[in-house]
């Protein structure tokens, strides 16, 4: 038996919203993690909390993935909450690929 689905918007209650904040703050670094060393990649991971309190995670050293990105002149994938609502709007991946996905939402496919 799965999850249940929580819906997401913003957690009214203060401690919730921060024990929220905690959890999820340690699940997603853990999974940067896993994503580098499974996949041999270089991430830079920055949060700012809602009172604008730094947290942050990088594979590698930070200045130099961060120098490496200022100095990234190419072409490059680029997301924000805006597109990942508009993927699930679409009703999910349906056995896509993530950013087969996007990029089909994103040129109006």
């Amino acid at each position: 038996m799965g999850r249940k689905k929580i819906q997401i918007t913003r957690i009214m209650d203060e401690r919730n919203r921060q024990v929220t904040f905690t959890k999820r703050k340690f699940g997603l670094m853990k999974k940067a993690y896993e994503l580098s060393v499974l996949c041999d990649c270089e991430i830079a991971l920055i949060i700012f909390n809602s009172t604008n309190k730094l947290f942050q995670y990088a594979s590698t050293d930070m200045d130099k993935v961060l120098l490496k990105y200022t100095e990234y002149n190419e072409p490059h994938e680029s997301r924000t909450n805006s597109d990942i609502v508009e993927v699930k709007s679409h009703g999910g991946l349906n056995g896509m690929c993530f950013s087969c996905v996007l990029q089909s939402t994103l040129h109006g496919q």
